[in-house]
């Protein structure tokens, strides 16, 4: 029950923040919303398992921050293999152990992954994520385990 009622102060914490409008009217489309996406998590029983609301809530911003330079820095490497004149481009398939995760957590990384330019998660079972990478080097860097020892370190289990 806790997590429901933590569910539902996050989704209108979140749909005020997104929404920006406070008028009545808004607000009780806003508050409709919200209860109507809290009874249906419950209805389903997702609520207590998946809900991931107040007990991750200051570790989550920090692997995103620490993703989207990821992001960036993997789009420079990747422009710049592509247009460099006479670079050497060396594509290759690894794979990224993820035994012991939850399910949230295996679509985190895999998600992680397929964001980060120039890689892409080809399968997810419950042993390994199969990635093809564009350059050698990022797959190295992604089978060394740092966005999987951060990944835990947020708390999705």
């Amino acid at each position: 029950m806790t997590q429901l009622v933590n569910l539902t102060v996050m989704l209108a914490a979140f749909w005020l923040l997104l929404s920006g409008h406070y008028a009545p009217l808004f607000l009780g489309f806003g508050a409709f919303s919200v209860l109507l996406v809290a009874w249906l998590a419950r209805r389903i029983d997702i609520a207590d398992d998946e809900a991931r609301t107040l007990k991750w809530l200051l570790r989550v911003p920090g692997y995103w921050l620490w993703l989207s330079l990821q992001v960036m820095q993997s789009a420079w490497t990747v422009a710049r293999l592509i247009w460099t004149p006479g670079a050497r481009i060396v594509p290759g398939l690894g794979k990224a152990g993820v035994s012991g995760m939850s399910d949230v957590e295996r679509a985190a990384y895999a998600n992680s992954i397929t964001l980060t330019p120039g890689t892409l998660s080809i399968t997810v079972d419950e042993q390994s994520i199969e990635i093809h990478a564009l350059d050698a080097d990022t797959l190295q860097a992604i089978e060394a385990g740092d966005m999987e020892r951060r990944l835990r370190r947020a708390g999705l289990h």
